[in-house]
């Protein structure tokens, strides 16, 4: 099989009371399973690879402000089109349930737990 790109979407505040240890905790979860996907042979990606350097030089000053809410999911919305799969980790994410279903409807292949990706 040939490398797929493959979207992690996990939750990323949700359930953290925007508490940054717990924010970290979940972020950890996504690079933890990111380097898994790549031993596999894949390429991982994270919409927050991408939308939070943009967030930054935005300007945002805060999570949740206008500028973070323009740019956070619609960031990985567009990249869902040049992924090939999405991989659904962890516990409740709205955010992450709306990568699975934009994936669905554009015909991703919509993986929940890493065993189900070949190597």
């Amino acid at each position: 099989m040939s490398p797929q790109m493959i979207l992690v979407a996990g939750p990323y505040r949700s359930g953290t009371n925007d508490i940054p240890a717990l924010i970290e905790k979940n972020v950890k979860a996504m690079h933890e399973t990111a380097l898994q996907i790549y031993i596999l042979g894949h390429l991982p990606v994270l919409g927050e690879w991408f939308a939070l350097p943009l967030i930054e030089t935005a300007g945002s000053k805060e999570m949740g402000d206008e500028i973070w809410n323009e740019l956070f999911h619609p960031v990985a919305i567009r990249l869902i089109e040049k992924c090939d799969a999405i991989l659904r980790i962890g516990g409740p994410s709205g955010g992450a349930d709306e990568m699975v279903r934009i994936g669905q409807e554009r015909g991703k292949k919509i993986f929940y737990h890493i065993t189900e990706i070949e190597p």
